[in-house]
């Protein structure tokens, strides 16, 4: 009988943690959930460990920690804060750490995991973005298998995954994107754009930053920086194209003109469940295309005239070292203030751009390079609002 993989999610309150649960729900043979961590949100947590039975829970607010007690049955231990969910990630009995985390909570305890010797399921971009050197490099030493979440990159490593020429071979990488909300709005109305606009995803169901993301492109610039890590292929060779539908999530171009592409449903269970139970594929509970039903798929070329995230990220990937960190973090303080009403929408990608310019990058090989990196650029953006 094959085993079981023991899982630890952290992030499990969000909108990836809760389709995991539904894959192990679907699994319960093949996937045991025994550790859970969340930011904030005691109640469902505790819904959560009363309905899979985890007796290793964290809380990333401390302020939570109390309330959360007092919510779960007896037995369970709870650790807070990032100490919290670097002890949950390096579980002695875990097989495979999936960091769901939003944001760069989830650097250090996917760090530890690794260094632990834990597969580690990424699906946040964060961790990459930031510090792809230093995790990839990390990864290698400790003979750790970085599986992307990402429905992107899950799709690319699909394509990849058997392909024994190696990155010599492949001639792009082409991410796909939805184009978001604001796909054919002319340009000069984007200045008027709402945060509740921005927040009417087309085809995804998502939280709020990565909504916004995905309006702004600034989600697609960030995979393309994080494709170059997990797949050791230049910037110069990954590429975007617009795909309205969401169906062909990425696909791989080879030297010899093949292009393989994954295709699926939008729903988030697809990756998880090929990322969770690689390299094997067991039937679930995901319901498969009915072409029948496709009535089209659209191509297009993404307007990076009026969209200028993705020139920001390829510049930011072929430069590297601190400055895809910069990247980051000053988009993040960006979308706060958008999200806070205090930044037009245009004017998330002027407060990053600005930020990048007035940066003097640095080696990104530390881990305290990079930190340091994206607390000046928090610092910066803020100042550029």
């Amino acid at each position: 009988m094959t085993k079981r993989k023991k899982v630890v999610l952290l992030g499990s309150t969000g909108s990836i943690g809760g389709s995991t649960l539904e894959v192990a729900r679907q699994l319960p043979e093949r996937v045991e959930l025994i550790g859970l961590a969340a930011n904030s949100s005691v109640e469902a947590l505790a819904e959560q460990v009363r309905e899979t039975g985890v007796r290793e829970v964290a809380i990333y607010d401390a302020s939570k920690e109390a309330e959360l007690r007092s919510l779960l049955p007896e037995g369970v231990r709870v650790r807070v804060g990032e100490e919290g969910l670097t002890e949950l990630a390096t579980l002695a009995e875990a097989d495979m750490v999936l960091v769901a985390i939003v944001g760069t909570a989830g650097l250090q305890p996917a760090l530890a995991a690794i260094e632990a010797g834990k597969d580690l399921a990424v699906a946040s971009k964060e961790i990459l973005v930031m510090a792809g050197e230093v995790v990839t490099a990390a990864a290698e030493r400790h003979g750790v298998r970085l599986l992307p979440v990402d429905s992107e990159h899950n799709a690319i490593f699909q394509c990849l995954d058997g392909h024994r020429g190696g990155a010599d071979e492949v001639s792009r990488l082409i991410l796909t994107a939805s184009g978001g909300p604001f796909r054919t709005m002319p340009a000069d109305q984007l200045e008027q754009v709402t945060l509740e606009q921005a927040l009417k995803h087309p085809t995804w169901e998502m939280g709020r930053k990565i909504t916004i993301d995905s309006a702004t492109l600034f989600n697609k610039g960030l995979e393309m920086i994080e494709a170059r890590w997990l797949f050791g292929i230049g910037m110069e060779k990954i590429d975007v194209i617009v795909h309205p539908q969401s169906i062909v999530h990425s696909m791989v171009e080879f030297v010899d003109g093949s292009v393989l592409a994954q295709l699926s449903r939008t729903d988030m269970g697809f990756p998880i469940q090929y990322a969770l139970t690689w390299p094997e594929r067991l039937k679930g509970g995901l319901q498969p295309l009915d072409f029948a039903e496709l009535a089209k798929l659209d191509f297009e070329a993404p307007r990076e005239s009026d969209f200028p995230a993705l020139r920001l990220a390829r510049t930011a990937g072929l430069k590297g070292g601190t400055l895809p960190a910069v990247f980051n973090a000053a988009n993040e303080v960006a979308v706060d203030a958008f999200v806070d009403r205090r930044l037009s929408f245009p004017g998330i990608w002027r407060v990053v751009e600005a930020t990048m310019d007035a940066h003097a990058c640095a080696d990104a090989s530390s881990l305290d390079a990079v930190v340091s990196a994206d607390a000046w650029a928090r610092e910066e953006a803020l100042k550029r609002l």
